[in-house]
């Protein structure tokens, strides 16, 4: 019986898994490509790290969890009313859940984000992101960029809202989602774990993601 129900198990953490990547808005990666200096008559727009984060959701089979992690530093470049690039470094240890309080662990969780478990922020306490291009697509801009989480660089591209007026400029991107996994985060993977064992500890690998900048001259 207790195998026939570990099996059954099984199966159903695999559909779940199947689904939300079939649902999902989930990103390819590729190679770190290279990124091209901006113009010589671009403008320089300094982030404003308060208002300059990742925004995440981490879900697991039953549940999850929200939140962010902020810019330490960062620039966008300008030309005319266009994003023509820029680049920007998180500081992990900002890393916070945002769906709970401290009566509902949030020290904890906030702790065990840090740990090897999961980001090692003693070993790797930043993330990088540089942007590759920006074009428009069907009447959307279209970012691209190489982001950087424990050492392991990979292109991205995701649809984002951008906007350049009055000495702002700002990106907002629509989510979506990456794979964990492919950045070394691999804690309670159903790749790297027997999925009946990890139970209602399984965590998806796909996270979803939003990127927000808020940049001025």
């Amino acid at each position: 019986m207790k195998k026939i129900v570990l099996k059954s198990f099984t199966i159903l953490a695999i559909a779940v898994s199947m689904v939300a990547c079939k649902n999902g808005k989930k990103v390819e990666t590729e190679a770190a490509k290279e990124v091209v200096a901006p113009p010589v008559v671009s403008e320089t727009y300094t982030a404003n790290n308060a208002k300059t984060m990742i925004v995440w959701d981490a879900k697991k089979l039953v549940g999850g969890h929200q939140g962010t992690i902020n810019a330490s530093n960062g620039a966008l470049n300008v030309e005319g009313d266009k994003i023509v690039g820029g680049t920007f470094l998180f500081d992990i240890n900002t890393i916070t859940a945002t769906d709970i309080d401290e009566a509902g662990g949030l020290s904890k969780l906030n702790t065990h984000l840090k740990n090897e478990d999961f980001f090692d922020v003693a070993k790797y306490p930043n993330a990088a992101f540089q942007i590759t291009s920006v074009n428009e697509e069907e009447g959307k801009s279209v970012i691209a960029g190489n982001l950087t989480i424990k050492d392991v660089k990979k292109n991205i591209e995701f649809p984002a809202t951008v906007s350049v007026a009055n000495g702002v400029a700002s990106i907002t991107s629509e989510e979506f989602e990456i794979d964990r996994t492919e950045f070394n985060i691999k804690h309670n993977s159903g790749k790297f774990a027997y999925a009946a064992k990890l139970g209602d500890y399984l965590i998806k690998d796909n996270v979803g993601v939003k990127v927000k900048v808020v940049a001025t001259k």
